[in-house]
C-alpha cells in the first residue's frame, strides 16, 4: 500500500464539528431563549467575535445588559474548527487598506494585529484559560523556485508595512523544522499556537462569569434595527451586533454579503519521539507554505500534527455544511500532502477529519462597523485570519458601541464598505475556477522559477 493512502485509527471520526471539541468532550448545554427579551446589546453568534465583544463590553461597563444568541453551541463555527493560529498576519491586503486610508494608517493596523496576540495571551493568563498557547512564531517554507521567488518578494515588501519577518539561512531552517523539499523559509515571531476549543470554552466561561447571558440552540431568523428575531422570542436592544462570520449567508438578506469558503483539516494520532527527533519542530512554530493551494499546520500539545488546506471550496448558493463532514478525496489529498512534507509520518494514522467555513468579503479585506442610527453592527470577513482579528474586533466594537473615539476606531478596516458578491451561478463559477487554476498553477510551478500566469488569472477573477 502506498504511503500516500491514509489509514485511520480505530476511533476515527469524520466531521462531528472538530477534533478540538471532541478532545474536550461535550460542553454543558446553555439555556434556550425563553421568550421576548430586552437588552442593551444583543450579539448574534457565540464564536470568538461575539464572545470577545461581550467580554470587553462588560469589562468596560459592568452595568450593561448583554445577551448572546447562538444557533448551536458556543464555538460551533470557525472558532472551534480552525488551525489554531494566533497570527499577526493582516486579515486583508495592506495595499487595499492603504489605498483608502494611507500607509501610516495601514501600519497602525498591522501593529494592532501584533498587539492583539499578546492581548489574547494576557487575557488567558488573567482568566485562567489554559489554551495550550506557545508563542513560537510562524515558519513559511518554499518548496521550489517559484515559491522561493514569492517568499523573497514578500519579505522584501514586508518592511513597508512594519511586518516583522526575515529569511532564514538553510542552517536556521533545518534547526527549526525539517520539511522535505524545502529550499527556503521565512520566520516571524508574531504567531502563537493555540487549542481553538480550549480558548473558546474558556472565554465562554469568563463571559458568563461577567454576567452575560448566552442562549444556545437559539437560531436567529432575522436581524433588523434594534431587534434580533428567533423562533423562541425577539430580543430588542439598542445595538444588534452580527458576529456570524462564515454563517452570515444563512441570515435573511445577507446571502451575498460574505462568501462562505470551506477549509478542511486532518489530525494524526500522537506521533512517537523518533518522528520528532527526525523533523525537529521543538519550538511549536506554526507552519505554512507559499503554494497557491496552500496548507497550514501545527504541532499539538499532545504530539500530533494538525494539518489543514482547501477541500471542496464552496457550495452552490452559499450553503454551509454545518457538521463538518469532509469528502474522502479531501482527506486523501491532505494526507498525501502531509506525507509529502513529512515522509516519516507515513506509518502514522489519521484520527479525525473535519471542515469549516470562513467569511470572505468581495475585496478579501475584513471590516468592523456600527451604525449608531439603526443600532446595527458587525465584524468579520476574516479570510482565515480570525483567531487574532476577532480580539481586535471585540475591542473595536466595544469602543464603537460606547461611542468612544479611540485609536482603534480610526483604523482603516472600520466602516469599510464593500460590494456584495455576484449572484449565482457566477459566484460558484468564479470560486471553483480560482481553485482549479491554483491547482494547475502549483503543478506547473514545480518546473518553473516564477509564478504561473494561471495564478494571476485566478486572482483577477476573484479579486484576491
Amino acid at each position: 500500500m502506498s504511503s500516500r493512502v491514509p489509514t485511520f485509527t480505530d476511533d476515527f471520526v469524520n466531521g462531528d464539528v472538530s477534533f478540538w471539541h471532541r478532545s474536550l468532550g461535550p460542553a454543558p448545554a446553555g439555556p434556550v431563549l425563553g421568550g421576548d427579551r430586552r437588552a442593551d446589546v444583543v450579539i448574534v453568534g457565540a464564536g470568538y467575535t461575539g464572545l470577545w465583544t461581550a467580554y470587553y463590553l462588560k469589562q468596560a461597563r459592568p452595568s450593561l445588559d448583554v445577551v448572546v444568541l447562538e444557533k448551536e453551541f458556543a464555538g460551533f463555527g470557525a472558532s472551534g474548527r480552525n488551525g489554531g493560529w494566533l497570527t499577526g498576519d493582516l486579515a486583508g491586503s495592506h495595499a487595499r487598506y492603504a489605498k483608502t486610508h494611507g500607509v501610516a494608517a495601514t501600519r497602525a493596523l498591522q501593529r494592532e494585529m501584533y498587539a492583539s496576540i499578546d492581548e489574547v495571551i494576557a487575557v488567558c493568563e488573567k482568566e485562567g484559560i489554559d489554551a495550550d498557547i506557545v508563542k513560537g512564531g510562524v515558519l513559511n517554507v518554499a518548496r521550489g523556485s517559484a515559491q522561493a521567488a514569492r517568499l523573497r518578494a514578500s519579505v522584501a515588501e514586508a518592511a513597508r508595512w512594519d511586518v516583522e519577518v526575515r529569511l532564514l539561512s538553510p542552517q536556521e531552517r533545518e534547526a527549526r523544522l525539517r520539511v522535505a523539499g524545502a529550499v527556503q523559509a521565512s520566520w516571524s515571531p508574531h504567531c502563537a499556537r493555540i487549542h481553538p476549543a480550549k480558548l473558546v470554552r474558556g472565554l465562554t466561561r469568563a463571559v458568563r462569569e461577567l454576567g452575560v447571558e448566552i442562549f444556545e440552540h437559539t437560531p436567529v431568523d432575522e436581524i433588523a434595527p434594534h431587534r434580533a428575531v428567533t423562533p423562541y422570542g425577539t430580543v430588542s436592544a439598542d445595538y444588534v451586533i452580527r458576529a456570524t462570520e462564515g454563517f452570515t449567508s444563512t441570515i435573511k438578506g445577507l446571502r451575498r454579503q460574505w462568501l462562505p469558503m470551506n477549509s478542511s483539516m486532518i489530525v494524526t494520532e500522537p506521533l512517537p519521539d523518533s518522528f520528532w527527533e527526525q523533523v525537529g519542530w521543538q519550538g511549536a512554530e506554526l507552519l505554512g507554505d507559499l503554494a497557491h493551494y496552500y496548507m497550514y499546520a501545527q504541532r499539538t500539545a499532545d504530539g500530533r500534527i494538525a494539518f489543514g488546506g482547501r477541500g471542496r471550496p464552496y457550495l452552490y448558493g452559499s450553503r454551509v455544511d454545518a457538521r463538518g463532514h469532509t469528502h474522502d478525496w479531501t482527506v486523501e489529498a491532505l494526507w498525501a500532502l502531509l506525507v509529502d512534507f513529512f515522509p516519516a509520518a507515513a506509518s502514522s494514522r489519521i484520527a479525525h477529519a473535519w471542515s469549516g467555513v470562513l467569511g470572505v468579503p468581495r475585496d478579501w479585506c475584513s471590516t468592523a462597523h456600527v451604525d449608531r442610527a439603526t443600532g446595527l453592527g458587525w465584524a468579520g470577513g476574516y479570510t482565515g485570519h480570525g483567531v487574532t482579528t476577532t480580539n481586535l474586533a471585540g475591542r473595536t466594537l466595544r469602543d464603537l458601541i460606547l461611542g468612544e473615539r479611540t485609536p482603534l476606531t480610526e483604523l482603516p478596516w472600520v466602516g469599510r464598505d464593500v460590494r456584495p458578491w455576484e449572484p449565482e451561478p457566477l459566484r460558484w463559477l468564479g470560486v471553483h475556477s480560482m481553485y482549479r487554476l491554483y491547482r494547475v498553477a502549483d503543478a506547473r510551478e514545480r518546473s518553473m522559477s516564477r509564478t504561473s500566469a494561471l495564478a494571476r488569472l485566478a486572482d483577477l477573477i476573484t479579486g484576491h
